[in-house]
């Protein structure tokens, strides 16, 4: 809903996307493209994915025709092997996870965008590595956003709590924050262990794009910091986390 919302959430993008130098294109690992293997998107017009189910109709009517850009899905591939990258030119496109964020953060849909899928079967350490071997894209003008959610658990979901998240969902939020905006990000894949892990991170695919985000700026050098954070209906986390050229954190 955050697509067709003005918040706090959407302001905080909307204003980030303002003030960052226009890269050439951009990498997006979303929660939405969990998949058995690696796969990019390698088509010069992508389509805009509705993945999902009763929502407004105008949410459905949202188009992000954003081009695409082979030569970075191929350049992708290049900096993961000898992981087996596939160059998907026909069956996915851009997702929700994807342009709910960029709708705010490049309204104009008129910069390059390119996804990568996080492989389902990979360990915790292999998903760190990738996100290691995608770190020389920022020195080529390449932006790198990881959407997701350090807190998404739709089946505890309380409608009464509108911008609000439960007490161990701001736990886990805030120690998912300090160890993001530490000298050694990848250390947020810790938290899995954490005692509010089950509930925070019921499955895998809404958290590991921190994990991505954490892993490019690591092997950059760069220090990640809060853009913004935040609860919504319980248990859910908007947070966002960035560097000069990295975005990564909630979405929808």
């Amino acid at each position: 809903m955050n697509t067709i919302e003005t918040n706090r959430y959407t302001n905080a993008w909307r204003e980030f996307g303002a003030q960052m130098s226009r890269p050439s294109a951009i990498v997006v690992v979303s929660a939405h493209w969990y998949v058995k293997g690696v796969a990019v998107t390698a088509m010069e017009r992508p389509r805009t994915i509705h993945d999902f189910a009763g929502f407004p109709a105008e949410l459905f009517a949202f188009q992000y025709p954003a081009p695409g850009s082979p030569a970075v899905a191929r350049r992708v591939a290049e900096l993961l092997a000898p992981t087996p990258v596939s160059l998907d030119v026909h069956d996915w496109g851009l997702d929700h996870g994807t342009w709910s964020v960029l709708a705010h953060v490049v309204p104009d849909a008129d910069v390059p965008v390119v996804q990568l899928s996080i492989d389902a079967t990979k360990s915790i350490e292999a998903h760190v590595e990738i996100g290691r071997c995608l770190a020389p894209l920022l020195n080529e003008n390449v932006m790198l956003l990881g959407s997701g959610n350090i807190v998404h658990n739709l089946g505890m979901i309380d409608w009464s709590k509108p911008g609000r998240a439960f007490e161990w969902a701001e736990v886990f939020d805030h120690e998912t924050q300090r160890a993001l905006c530490s000298d050694t990000p990848t250390q947020v894949a810790d938290m899995l262990r954490h005692v509010h892990a089950p509930k925070a991170v019921p499955t895998l695919e809404h958290f590991l794009p921190v994990v991505y985000v954490a892993a490019v700026a690591e092997a950059a050098g760069l220090r990640l910091s809060m853009l913004v954070d935040g609860g919504d209906f319980g248990s859910l986390t908007m947070t966002s986390a960035v560097t000069t050229a990295t975005l990564g954190g909630g979405r929808n």
